[in-house]
Parts: structure tokens; C-alpha cells; sequence
């Protein structure tokens, strides 16, 4: 099984951002996120990907604000956030930047008090006695039927409005699988008829592949949760990793340490992971697969956002980690990593995790030492070492043989790519 969409180039070694428009900036518009804008491409970040731009219900609404993923309109932009004229031109500095920009669409469901449902409530999945349904226990939203062709028509001419009004560059779409594969394959044939976009699927169904280009590695992200927490091995995650080698040849996953459900329901990935945070950031930039930077983790933010009401990002001044993501997003855009083959290392260690990526005379070593365990040592003895390396995140030289040996401390990450 093939993508039957190829996926556009920009996108194919790109560094995705997350960026959460309320929680950004004191002000919490588009303008006030677009000054961001130049800093961001600095980083190295390729595509900006906002959160739900759209208005949000009042009725059933959670907190002060709501949720971003409860909208009353497809087509209209939440005041909030400024105007529909902030918007194009938050777009269009991006675009001058070199960056693309995608918008989240939540397609599964509607806020309560969404126009549709007054226009058109047979659009709506109903219980027996008549009232609006919503089958995930989300207490503000309510589901669409995705049996009425009508409403699905209109819902690909809601996405077709972004792209030709606002020159966006793709979509996020929210829990993808819950809404039919046929219906992302029509609106993905007449959405990119306009132009040629990046489509991501928050979802984990290698069926969805045959639409979109990125889906979540949710499951990666589980089981090193689990992994930390001592509940699974080195060898489970890695089952994980092998389970994606099975995916279409020309799909790749998303990988994370946090996004906005995990940051607000689960804990920053400071709660989650502790000192091993990093390391496993190195992971998600190194790995065959597209990395995402969740806003604030370049800061770092280390608290929940609270979901349903302003609560801003915790902006340290300088950004702690703004050249670490950096050094990042520039070894992400080599040759081993993109195209590269892998090739996991032994370790006397069951905890650390090694690894080369190469493609011809690209070599990168990573070296992650996940236990808890100090002045870990570990032995390489490998062809694909010999040579001239600089240390991706203190720019030293070294001089490799076919046999060394690493030192690492809990928690450290060793990065090496070759001259």
C-alpha cells in the first residue's frame, strides 16, 4: 500500500511548530505571534502549525474561553485572535519568511452552537429521542454524520475557503480517524486541485496513509512514557520503532515529547520525563520521521497550560533552549538523517540507546543514556565510526577509530555527525 499522494518536497524533511495563538503572547493575537515569526525561522522551524483559528460555542462552553476544538463556524476567524485581514497577513509574513503555515480542522464534531445546527441539523449524528450526540465524552462538542453528502460537500468547500482566501499551505486534522478515510481522500483531491498542501492526521491507523503524509507516533511516545516510568523496556519502544517499518514506504510519523492535549491533560514533558527530556527531544530529530517543537519547549515552558482559559507560556529571557532546538533542526536537515539507513547499536547497557543514521559519507552517532545510572560507559566497535566527527552541540572535533568508547552521565545526549 503507496500514498497515493505524494508529498509536497517542503515538507519532507521539515521541522513542524506548534503554535498556540491565547496561550503565546499577553495579548493572544495574531499579530503579537506574527513578531515571533523571524525567531522562529532562525530556529530552523519549516512549517507553523496553528492551533483552531475558528470562533468557539458559548453554549456547553468549558472554562472562561472554551475550547479551541468546539467551533460555531468553519469560516469565520475567532475575534479573539484579531481579523480575517491579521490572519493573510500573519500568512503572508511567513510566507516572505520562508515558512508554510497549516491550519488545525476539526472535522469530527462542532461546538453546540455551531450555525449548522440551526441550519441544518440533519447534518447531525442524533440519539433516539432526537437530541445532537457526541460518542467521545467530550461534554462540548457534538458529532457530524458523515453519511449526509451534503454536509461533507460543504465541509471541503469550509477547507477550499482557507486555501484560496488565505493561501494557507495545509491541514492538521484532529482526530482524523474517527472521520471516514473516503472523506479525507475527496476533500484531499479537491483541496490540493487549489494548490499542492501538506496534509498531517492526528491518528495512528496506517490506512489513513493512503490520504496523508504525517500521522502521530502516538504509540512512541506512550511506551517511553511507560519506558521512563520503569514500566516497560528499551526493547518495547523499540518493538514500536520496528512496528513503523511496516508503514508505506513514503509516510513518516510525528514524533514529540509534547504537543497541547499531552502539555494540558498529562503533564509538560518535564512531568513526564524528568531529566531524560532532552534526550529524548534528540530522539524525535534524529529518528526517520518529522519532529515537532511544541511552543514553549524552546523556552522551556515547564507548566501545564491550562486548556480552556488564558494562561500564558512561561517565556524565559534568553530562550534556554532556543540553540539546542536549533542545532536540532540543522542535523534534521542532513542527508543521513532524511534519507539516511539505521542501524541500532548493541549496548552492554539495556538503558542506553544507540544509534547510527548514514547516507553515503553522512554519518550520524546518538548516543542516549536513558538509565538512571552515572558515568555509564559504552563501547562501539563499528566501520561507520572511523573518521573525522564534530559534536552537533559543542562544535568540538574528534578523530574517531574503528573502536571507542563514550562516557555519559543520566539523562545525557551524545551527538556526532561527520566533516
Amino acid at each position: 500500500m503507496a500514498n497515493h499522494f505524494p508529498t509536497v518536497e517542503w515538507a519532507k524533511d521539515a521541522v513542524l511548530y506548534e503554535a498556540n495563538i491565547r496561550q503565546y503572547t499577553a495579548a493572544g493575537t495574531f499579530n503579537a505571534f506574527a513578531k515571533h515569526l523571524p525567531r522562529l525561522q532562525n530556529m530552523g522551524v519549516e512549517i507553523v502549525w496553528l492551533m483552531p483559528i475558528t470562533p468557539i460555542s458559548i453554549q456547553e462552553r468549558q472554562g472562561t474561553l472554551g475550547s479551541y476544538y468546539a467551533c460555531s463556524s468553519y469560516t469565520e476567524i475567532n475575534k479573539e485572535f484579531g481579523t480575517l485581514q491579521d490572519f493573510k497577513a500573519l500568512v503572508k509574513q511567513a510566507h516572505s519568511l520562508g515558512l508554510k503555515v497549516i491550519i488545525d480542522w476539526v472535522a469530527n464534531h462542532t461546538g453546540y452552537d455551531h450555525h449548522w445546527t440551526k441550519e441544518h441539523p440533519e447534518w447531525y449524528m442524533k440519539d433516539e429521542n432526537g437530541f445532537f450526540v457526541e460518542e467521545n465524552g467530550w461534554a462540548d462538542v457534538i458529532d457530524l454524520n458523515y453519511d449526509v453528502v451534503a454536509m461533507r460537500n460543504e465541509m471541503i468547500q469550509s477547507m477550499q475557503y482557507w486555501i484560496t482566501e488565505c493561501d494557507i499551505d495545509g491541514f492538521r486534522c484532529d482526530m482524523a480517524h474517527l472521520v471516514p478515510l473516503d472523506f479525507w481522500k475527496d476533500a484531499r483531491v479537491q483541496c490540493d486541485a487549489i494548490k499542492p498542501l501538506f496534509w498531517l492526521a492526528e491518528c495512528e491507523v496506517v490506512d489513513y496513509h493512503n490520504v496523508f503524509d504525517v500521522s502521530y507516533a502516538w504509540s512512541w511516545m506512550h511506551e517511553t512514557e511507560k519506558f521512563i516510568k520503569g514500566e516497560r523496556s528499551l526493547n518495547d519502544v523499540n518493538n514500536v520503532l520496528h512496528s513503523y517499518t511496516g508503514y508505506p514506504k513514503d509516510s513518516y510519523k510525528l514524533f514529540f515529547t509534547s504537543n497541547h492535549d499531552e502539555n494540558s491533560w498529562n503533564g509538560s514533558e518535564y512531568e513526564k520525563y524528568g531529566n531524560f527530556a532532552k534526550a529524548l527531544a534528540v530522539f524525535t530529530f534524529t529518528w526517520k520521521g518529522m519532529p515537532l517543537i511544541y511552543n514553549g519547549q524552546e523556552s522551556p515552558s515547564k507548566k501545564r497550560l491550562a486548556f480552556f482559559d488564558k494562561d500564558i507560556i512561561e517565556w524565559n529571557n534568553p530562550l534556554q533552549l532556543e540553540s539546542f532546538y536549533t542545532s536540532l533542526a540543522m542535523l534534521h536537515k542532513s542527508e543521513a538523517i532524511t534519507n539516511g539507513e539505521t542501524f541500532i547499536l548493541p549496548s552492554s547497557n539495556e538503558n542506553v540507546f544507540a544509534f547510527f543514521r548514514r547516507k553515503g559519507t553522512d554519518v550520524v552517532l546518538v548516543i542516549l543514556n536513558l538509565s538512571k545510572q552515572d558515568r555509564v560507559k559504552l563501547y562501539i566497535e563499528n566501520e561507520w565510526l572511523k573518521g573525522n566527527f564534530k559534536s552537533v552541540f559543542s562544535g568540538l572535533h574528534y578523530e574517531f577509530g574503528r573502536i571507542e568508547t563514550f562516557e555519559l552521565l543520566s539523562g545525557d545526549y551524545l551527538v556526532y555527525q561527520t566533516i
